[in-house]
């Protein structure tokens, strides 16, 4: 039987960490490293706010974890303090990645009007209600500038066009006291080529991109961590190279150096380790692509998980690699059954580009003579993760 009072009576006397928090991907640290630039470039664009004056709409391009979303924050942070007592400028932040609060146009609206005091109901009301009532809170509040960050923009684009930046920045010429700028974050930097041409030009923005942390940088970030989050002496030579080297050869993820850490302390702990090792990087390193493969496919849009099982299906018992017409057959087939809409084979290759650059999948471009060019695709999901991704698949789609 196994001995539930051992395990949790030693919980203190093993742990590593002294302050596990300023691990966590959601910390925010005083000082970032490496982003003065960036953020001397935010500050000089949002500076006018103070005067009250609107700001050209912003919007900040780079991978995850480059400090995109620290950077503008910790600016937005510095004018809100300074602005605290007036009724000059009220700042507000939306994660578009958030289900029920970023997937339609009414409900970022009625989470921009719950944000600013007011109250709508979830659904229900016609759209234009719901702008009338922004309008008027807007009003109510005296607020000469209002700037909404819009972070992971990309992903609300995706889900319900770019016609609600046209309707934001059209509110514009309807407000009397009050004015609204945008910061758009995204990690896409092909994010504005979606936008139509008159929805650009309606939001005359400035662009900055956040470039990827170095190996040096991402060391220089992780020992200044560790040496607040772990005991003295727990961190073994060579782990935060490991560490730093991991991130920075796949894209200079500072969020996934620190999880990595994170996760080795923690996986260090649970077998009793008295310091964090570098074999315990690695097998943290695996714990953590597992986790980030079922994440990427339980998040995905429902286009995007009928061609990864379309895929998933036609690779079950084909070793040699299948084609892009094969998988857009299947992927239609799959559609007419599940009664989903059917996209046009060319956003269907879009879809099949985006996994490979995800990682999911291999495509290779091949010549199949008078045929013309093709993609050959090969699935590049763990086994020890395959039959999980394809649980979450079949659950989603209600296959």
């Amino acid at each position: 039987m196994v001995n539930l009072d051992k395990i949790f009576d030693s919980v203190g006397s093993r742990s590593l960490f002294k302050n596990k928090q300023m691990m966590q991907s959601n910390y925010n640290p005083e000082n970032i490293p490496h982003r003065d630039k960036e953020i001397d470039h935010i500050a000089s664009v949002l500076a006018p706010s103070l005067l009250g004056q609107k700001t050209s709409n912003l919007f900040i391009y780079g991978k995850t974890g480059t400090g995109k979303t620290l950077s503008v924050q910790h600016v937005a942070d510095e004018l809100t303090k300074r602005t605290k007592d007036s009724k000059i400028l009220r700042i507000e932040y939306i994660n578009c990645k958030l289900k029920k609060v970023a997937d339609t146009e009414y409900r970022i609206f009625a989470e921009l009007i719950k944000k600013i005091g007011g109250e709508i109901p979830s659904t229900g009301l016609p759209t234009d209600q719901v702008y009338k009532k922004f309008v008027e809170l807007l009003e109510e509040n005296d607020e000469k500038l209002l700037i909404i960050i819009l972070d992971e923009i990309d992903q609300a684009i995706k889900k319900i066009s770019d016609g609600f930046l046209y309707n934001l920045m059209r509110l514009n010429s309807e407000l009397n006291k009050t004015q609204i700028s945008i910061i758009g974050i995204s990690n896409d930097a092909k994010f504005l080529e979606m936008i139509d041409p008159r929805v650009k030009s309606s939001l005359s923005e400035e662009e900055m991109i956040f470039s990827p942390y170095n190996a040096t940088q991402l060391q220089d970030i992780l020992k200044k961590r560790a040496e607040e989050s772990f005991k003295d002496g727990v961190v073994s030579e060579g782990v935060i190279a490991k560490c730093a080297a991991y991130a920075a050869r796949e894209t200079g993820d500072a969020r996934r150096a620190l999880d990595l850490l994170r996760v080795a302390g923690e996986i260090a702990e649970r077998v009793s380790s008295p310091k964090i090792e570098i074999k315990h990087i690695d097998e943290a390193n695996e714990k953590i692509e597992r986790d980030k493969i079922l994440d990427i496919i339980e998040t995905a849009p429902r286009q995007f998980q009928l061609v990864l099982y379309s895929i998933i299906e036609l690779t079950k018992n084909e070793k040699d690699g299948i084609f892009t017409g094969d998988v857009y057959n299947f992927y239609n087939e799959l559609c007419k059954k599940t009664n989903f809409e059917i996209l046009t084979q060319r956003r269907v290759g879009d879809i099949i580009a985006e996994f490979d650059m995800l990682g999911l999948i291999n495509a290779r471009v091949v010549s199949k003579g008078r045929q013309g060019r093709t993609r050959e695709i090969r699935l590049d999901i763990p086994e020890n993760v395959l039959k999980k991704s394809k649980d979450i698949l079949i659950d989603s789609l209600a296959i």
